[in-house]
């Protein structure tokens, strides 16, 4: 049994159905009742992270475990290592985390302090652990779907400064792999897409999947910083801002990890355009 947390995603959807067309017996995980079907071979259960005494139900039976924090758990809930226990407790030999590549660039990043704190604790869980960093995702693009839905425009700042961005389907298909098979214990991949883009080429890429003009539209970064401060924490924020307008060399890097781990190309950021062209029509 592969039990998969934060199930309803962009990441542990796709991941819960690899897994069963794999057969698997899996345990879709959410803190909500789930809003789509389960493949078969799949179960739902209700549990929530921040509160390591709701997991007992959902970690029966299970050899693997794959962690997802969802974004309000980023920054509270239990400790890490209550998280680990649980499992560790439950019979679980393998976990697998998705972090972020924040952690290895910007280790004093504020907003990433809950995933450190998580990193460090998969790491002393005596678990046989895998730890999955991606850089930022292609479907950070569904924040425009309402300007390109009413304007034709992708609103947004640093126009030209380009960023490898991962399809969530590629993490998926990754950590697949690794729920699975053996030879990835103590291994930290970093999971990015097959070349670096700009905000621009986004938005061009978004016209042609529509087969429509779709514009572009530069934010000052203070601009930006307005719009951000009214769902995002001030820490957060800034943070943020730095990444997408000042990236380091690393966080421009394109990683190999997605094609040696899955034999085949990383996809590209027109290839999730395509096939999420609907939610922008």
């Amino acid at each position: 049994m592969i039990v998969v947390t934060g199930a309803s995603g962009n990441v542990g959807r796709p991941l819960v159905e690899a897994l069963a067309a794999a057969g698997e017996k899996v345990t879709a995980v959410s803190r909500s009742p789930l809003s789509h079907d389960l493949p078969e071979g799949a179960r739902h259960v209700r549990a929530d992270l921040a509160d390591p005494s709701t997991l007992g139900p959902a970690l029966e039976g299970a050899e693997a475990l794959f962690l997802l924090l969802a974004g309000d758990l980023l920054g509270g809930g239990a400790p890490a290592t209550e998280v680990l226990a649980a499992a560790r407790e439950a019979g679980v030999r393998r976990v697998v985390l998705l972090s972020s590549q924040i952690n290895a660039t910007r280790p004093d990043a504020l907003s990433h302090g809950r995933l450190r704190e998580f990193e460090e604790a998969v790491r002393g869980s005596g678990l046989d652990w895998t730890i999955l960093r991606p850089g930022g995702f292609a479907s950070n693009a569904y924040a425009w779907i309402e300007t390109v839905r009413t304007q034709r425009a992708v609103i947004a700042p640093f126009a030209n400064v380009a960023l490898p961005v991962v399809d969530p389907a590629d993490i998926s298909a990754v950590a697949a792999v690794v729920l699975r098979e053996d030879g990835h214990f103590g291994q930290t991949y970093e999971l990015t897409g097959p070349a670096a883009v700009t905000p621009r080429e986004q938005a061009a890429a978004l016209a042609e999947a529509l087969g429509e003009e779709v514009g572009f539209v530069e934010l000052t970064r203070e601009q930006a910083r307005e719009h951000m401060a009214r769902f995002m924490p001030e820490p957060v924020i800034d943070g943020t801002l730095d990444i997408l307008g000042e990236p380091l060399p690393a966080e421009q890097r394109v990683s190999p990890d997605v094609e040696r781990l899955l034999g085949r190309p990383a996809g590209s950021f027109a290839g999730w355009a395509e096939r999420n062209a609907p939610a922008f029509a």
